[in-house]
């Protein structure tokens, strides 16, 4: 981890916005590293900004009139366009909005997007955040956190079970609309969730794009984080 910070930060200067993406499965907790990445440049004074890719995902009801609900998550559910041109006056060092996606609800919310100033490093954090028609040429250097498909799935369940757990005393929740499932009925949901749509998309989109990194973070069952793979012929200088 040390060698990516100090990479990073020898980069990063002062009025001159720096894009990291960061890339990897669903629930590999890209948005725990990215936090953690964040903290440790701010310690060294970079005004740092964190953004997800899934603000970029069409709204639902887009999804569905597209036929593509089943395939959130997948490439073709965002909205390229969008997202390439965020990117844009990042890198001009520009304000731009990102539209707001609801975890509680799994939608784009209708409120006003969130506001993200100029600054000195931008995360850039999803599933699909290294994917080459989104961000070609507009990345200053490229995450992947890895590990075994295995330790990705139980902790996708987890969560899983959690979030519908939660819904028990939300019915805010996305999940409510899982509570009349048997323990039995929402394990096999869950499973086909992973094997149907996840799993799917990991192995044809999101797992290629580990081969355009610079830095292949390796992450084992335990979260820790044990080996950090640099690309000597990506590496930034």
């Amino acid at each position: 981890m040390k060698r990516l910070t100090e990479t990073v930060l020898r980069a990063a200067k002062s009025g001159a916005p720096y894009i990291v993406g960061l890339a990897g499965s669903v629930a590999a907790g890209k948005s725990t590293l990215a936090l953690r990445l964040a903290t440790d440049w701010r310690a060294a004074g970079r005004r740092v900004e964190i953004v997800s890719t899934d603000g970029f995902l069409y709204p639902n009801a887009t999804l569905i009139e597209r036929h593509l609900l089943v395939r959130k998550g997948f490439p073709e559910s965002y909205d390229a366009t969008a997202f390439a041109a965020f990117l844009a006056a990042m890198r001009d060092g520009k304000p731009a909005a990102v539209p707001i996606y609801s975890h509680q609800t799994y939608d784009v919310l209708e409120a006003a997007p969130r506001d993200v100033p100029a600054a000195d490093i931008v995360i850039v954090e999803g599933i699909n955040a290294l994917q080459p028609t989104f961000t070609a040429r507009k990345l200053d250097v490229a995450i992947y956190l890895d590990a075994t498909e295995g330790d990705l799935f139980r902790w996708y369940y987890a969560r899983g079970m959690q979030l519908r757990e939660a819904a028990k005393v939300d019915p805010t929740s996305y999940f409510v609309r899982y509570l009349a499932l048997s323990e039995a009925a929402w394990d096999k949901q869950l499973r086909a969730f992973w094997e149907e749509i996840n799993l799917p998309n990991l192995r044809l989109h999101i797992l290629p794009t580990r081969a355009l990194a610079d830095f292949v973070l390796r992450k084992n069952s335990d979260h820790a984080i044990t080996v950090v793979v640099a690309h000597p012929h990506k590496e930034q200088a």
